[in-house]
């Protein structure tokens, strides 16, 4: 039998499901059938298998001068480029953490961010790019410093994501128009959500693989 074609999931605390957050000490995870990569794999079926690679904190493309320069997206990227190929397809989900005040960039420049990856996916091959949007924040609770003013800034992702995607060719779709941000930090997704994006995921990815 064949091995099953691989998708890398490109993401932040929500790819790796993170549960949303009472507090800093608060970082519990997920059941890994909850977390969409899950759901979405589900939705493929047995030809393809997800390979999830999340990391709280995780940007697209900025070092982080509190959290780390591990935390850089585009370092790590082609590191998971090069662990999980061959690869049929990427999807990428990241920008949330580009909204921190420390970064104080507005939504074009998150988008474009996330476009240095799409242009990295395609320049090692990668025949099919999924750039998701994330949902905009919600109400901000103990996180209400560190992102301020993240709540305005990312409800333009959705127009930010889409441009970007429309110069590079690539896929996209807009994870707000599925999901919302909890309630409980105004960032992290609660399990209903988690199984709608990846329901949502998995079905584009279906049709994109089929096309």
């Amino acid at each position: 039998m064949a091995d099953p074609k691989t998708i890398l999931a490109y993401g932040d605390s929500n790819t790796w499901g993170c549960v949303p957050m009472n507090g800093p000490d608060d970082g519990r995870r997920f059941p890994i059938e909850v977390r969409w990569p899950t759901v979405a794999a589900a939705r493929l079926g047995p030809g393809f298998a997800i390979a999830a690679e999340g990391l709280n904190g995780r940007t697209t493309c900025l070092d982080d001068p509190i959290e780390g320069r591990h935390k850089n997206g585009e370092t790590f990227f082609p590191v998971a480029l090069e662990t999980h190929a061959p690869l049929a397809g990427v999807v990428i989900v990241l920008g949330t953490n580009d909204l921190k005040a420390r970064f104080g960039l507005p939504a074009s420049d998150i988008a474009a961010g996330a476009g240095r990856l799409v242009a990295i996916a395609k320049a090692y091959g990668v025949p099919k790019i999924l750039l998701v949007a994330p949902a905009p924040l919600t109400t901000l609770g103990w996180l209400a410093e560190m992102f301020a003013g993240g709540e305005e800034t990312s409800r333009g992702f959705a127009a930010a994501y889409a441009a970007v995607a429309a110069r590079h060719g690539v896929d996209f779709l807009d994870a707000g128009a599925v999901v919302a941000s909890s309630p409980v930090d105004g960032i992290h997704l609660d399990a209903e959500a988690q199984v709608a994006l990846g329901r949502a995921i998995g079905d584009k990815l279906a049709a994109m693989v089929a096309a």
